[in-house]
């Protein structure tokens, strides 16, 4: 399948079972749901989901095993947009070419949809444990919580707040990178491959993959915010810069930032030998990155 076609169905499928798995919108309180929705539904990607589905197809055959999980994933994904938005974070009004949250249902409600989503997709996990699974996805859910607190996701967003209105250094970029961005998207590709029944060796491959990506996917999101079209990435470019945030270009430029993104992916590529013809997809993601424009 062409890569094109793999990410709108995986987006397709992940989209109709977060409409299953999420509150109604109707009950009460109704604020709170609608809030949680208008953000998860503002038109992403979805590309967390989808390393967590391919991962798992890589190892089994078959995306089915982790699609709850991705969507519990886009669901912690999405309240860390929610609460980035926020006046007392990057302050920014649009997200994917809409108001963001905080703009529509105010901080107080834009807050709490975020620390809904984070709960929310706790207990979708949880929903996840049988008779069969219980150790496997005992195992995920360490692995998410560290991923999205001070160890993680948190822990980067902390260090990108502090190092503003400093000079970068390639260790702070590093760092900044591997909790803020990476740590998710290693976390995504782990949880798919877990519950599609890896074994160590194809475990640790898929780990070196994902980080790689994140390494690639952080690098072209900074170039896209000195160089993209505000109309296809949905909010207004140069906010690093506005910010003085430490990024890939302001520290390499842009030429070796492109440089260093392609290496990225190849190694991202090289990563997925194991897996021979069943690794294609995943291969196919990281190439995409070079040429996203949002």
């Amino acid at each position: 399948m062409e890569i094109q076609a793999y990410m709108a169905e995986a987006r397709r499928v992940t989209d109709a079972r977060l409409k299953e798995l999420l509150p109604a919108e109707t009950a009460y309180p109704e604020v709170i749901h609608q809030a949680m929705a208008y953000s998860v539904f503002a038109g992403g990607k979805r590309f967390r989901p989808m390393l967590c589905l391919a991962a798992c197809e890589a190892v089994c055959g078959s995306w089915q095993p982790a699609l709850d999980a991705a969507c519990a994933m886009e669901c912690i994904h999405t309240y860390s947009l929610i609460h980035d938005d926020l006046p007392g974070m990057d302050d920014d009004d649009y997200r994917r070419g809409k108001l963001t949250n905080h703009k529509v249902f105010g901080e107080g409600m834009a807050i709490l949809a975020g620390d809904a989503l984070l709960t929310y997709a706790f207990e979708i996990l949880a929903n996840l444990a049988d008779e069969t699974n219980s150790r496997q996805v005992v195992r995920i859910i360490q692995e998410v919580s560290r991923a999205s607190g001070t160890a993680g996701m948190v822990g980067g967003q902390v260090v990108d707040i502090l190092s503003e209105q400093t000079k970068p250094t390639a260790e702070l970029l590093q760092y900044i990178h591997n909790h803020k961005t990476g740590a998710l998207i290693v976390a995504s590709t782990r949880m798919g491959a877990i519950l599609g029944g890896a074994d160590e060796v194809q475990l640790e491959a898929l780990t070196q993959y994902a980080r790689n990506l994140g390494l690639a996917f952080q690098i072209t999101d900074d170039i896209l915010d000195v160089v993209g079209d505000a109309r296809k990435i949905g909010k207004p470019v140069g906010s690093d810069e506005k910010n003085e945030k430490a990024t890939f270009p302001a520290l390499f430029g842009l030429e070796q930032s492109r440089t260093m993104a392609a290496d990225a992916v190849q190694a991202a590529v090289d990563a997925l030998a194991p897996f021979g013809a069943a690794g294609a997809t995943l291969a196919q993601l990281a190439r995409y990155l070079l040429s996203r424009e949002s």
